[in-house]
């Protein structure tokens, strides 16, 4: 699950970023307003988290921005304002969910479970053939077997389900599990995609990751043509 954060306070930032990606999701920060706007607007997200108070647009105008663009992203928004005109102005601009700081990170993560549970796409497996996602649990397994991946292991793993049949070049790959920022020259795709063979495909008779020579990897059964 890929998340969007958008939040000034470095240090309130960093921590929830940790603390998602301790729970396998992936997450990019956005220091002001306007960057998370564009952020937003220009990559798919399952979930958006906005702080009310933010640098250059408030996460109340991001909301109202976002929807009027018909962006229909499960949006929570966050903030130290607790007053009820507060909470109502933020759930009226759009917003599906509020949770005034301070609070405790359990509920977040329980605040973002449920509000993609309710998304009108929301996925609770992903499957190829005998492979399955549990993205509730956040276990995997292929056949009775259960596989233990690392967070960015199984991030990489969700991308690959959620794109089955699709060339993923090393570059998409990174944009999305690592961020915008992140060196495109260096082989840490490809020690993953090895760490994602033993364990996906080692010791069973059908293999499911694949490479496309010049492209990038494809996750597919060997008989899909």
């Amino acid at each position: 699950m890929r998340v969007l954060l958008v939040e000034d306070e470095q240090n309130v930032a960093n921590f929830l970023k940790k603390g998602l990606e301790e729970e396998f999701y992936t997450v990019d920060v956005a220091e002001d307003g306007a960057e998370g706007y564009n952020m937003a607007t220009s990559k798919e997200y399952d979930c958006l988290i906005l702080d009310v108070m933010l640098p250059q647009l408030s996460g109340i105008e991001i909301c109202k921005k976002l929807r009027a663009a018909g962006l229909k992203t499960p949006i929570l928004m966050l903030t130290a304002l607790d007053s009820i005109g507060n909470k109502v102005e933020g759930l009226e601009s759009g917003a599906d969910d509020y949770l005034t700081k301070p609070f405790a990170f359990s509920e977040l993560l329980a605040r973002i479970r449920a509000l993609l549970r309710r998304a009108p796409d929301s996925l609770s497996e992903l499957t190829l053939q005998d492979l399955r996602m549990d993205l509730l649990s956040r276990r995997v397994f292929r056949g009775d077997q259960e596989i233990l991946l690392t967070q960015k292991g199984f991030a990489i793993l969700e991308y690959f389900l959620r794109n089955k049949g699709r060339v993923l070049s090393r570059t998409q790959i990174i944009e999305n599990i690592w961020g915008y920022n992140f060196d495109p020259n260096t082989n840490v795709v490809d020690v993953h995609i090895k760490f994602l063979r033993e364990k996906i495909d080692k010791g069973f008779p059908k293999k499911l990751i694949h490479t496309v020579r010049g492209a990038g990897y494809v996750l597919k059964a060997e008989d899909d043509q």
